[in-house]
């Protein structure tokens, strides 16, 4: 562990031992830059005389909220840092921008098809009316960060190619080519395991979980401008919120 030197040498009896070792390994996580090293399981267990079974729970918890990456075989390690969604409506490009890494993306598919039942309804259009669709990576950095598919009535914007969005923000397209407002988006995000292609294209393991933002974007008027969902890396993309507690009245007799 002289690694790791200056980790505390014992645990006390003031508290569950489960309980310091958790807050232990996040301070020493906080102090390490991400792919340094964390102790392993049996090096934690002897140091602070505590089961496997306890630190296995606690570094599982680090890794199920993106802390560390535990690699078969390697060890544990400080994973990368999240990125988290912004609270303005924002592209992805602006949203990587932001946050000093380079947004970049792989077109996968770039076509024009019939629009089902779902898409037609999310974008105000008949059955079976044109639409384009853009499936693509979207990477930081390099790394795969998400996979997503974005359709748009194909009338409307005829012209957009494929090359418009290897490296340019599909909002920004839509904004500069096609005069398109962008007021809003009613968002839906459910928990998902990454499976099949989508683990290959984003380099995860199968059965990783992952984000699913369903959004529709509206212009000011509330009318559909284009209906996409991306499906993203939960161990490199987290949401916050910020809520706010709504004003509640006073109870009768004045007392709150």
């Amino acid at each position: 562990m002289t690694a790791h030197a200056g980790l505390p040498r014992r645990l006390s009896r003031a508290s569950p031992k489960g309980e310091q070792l958790r807050a232990i390994l996040e301070d020493l996580i906080g102090s390490l830059q991400p792919g340094d090293p964390v102790p392993s399981e049996r090096e934690l267990a002897e140091r602070y005389d505590v089961a496997r079974m306890t630190v296995r729970a606690e570094l599982g918890r680090l890794a199920t909220e993106g802390l560390v990456e535990r690699v078969q075989g390697r060890g544990t390690f400080v994973a990368e840092a999240r990125a988290a969604q912004a609270a303005t409506l924002s592209s992805f490009t602006e949203d990587m921008r932001a946050r000093g890494l380079v947004a970049g993306s792989r077109v996968l598919a770039h076509d024009v098809l019939p629009a089902d039942d779902l898409v037609a309804a999310r974008l105000g259009l008949a059955p079976r009316t044109p639409v384009l669709r853009a499936r693509r990576v979207r990477t930081a950095d390099g790394e795969p960060m998400a996979v997503e598919e974005a359709f748009l009535e194909a009338e409307r914007f005829a012209g957009l190619e494929a090359g418009d969005l290897e490296e340019r923000s599909l909002f920004e397209v839509l904004e500069t080519r096609f005069g398109a407002r962008l007021a809003y988006a009613d968002q839906r995000v459910v928990a998902v395991e990454i499976v099949g292609e989508d683990a290959d294209l984003l380099r995860v393991g199968s059965g990783r979980a992952g984000l699913r933002f369903h959004s529709l974007v509206l212009d000011p008027d509330d009318a559909p401008v284009a209906y996409a969902w991306s499906l993203f890396r939960g161990d490199r993309y987290e949401i916050r919120l910020r809520q706010v507690r709504a004003a509640r009245g006073r109870a009768a007799g004045g007392r709150p």
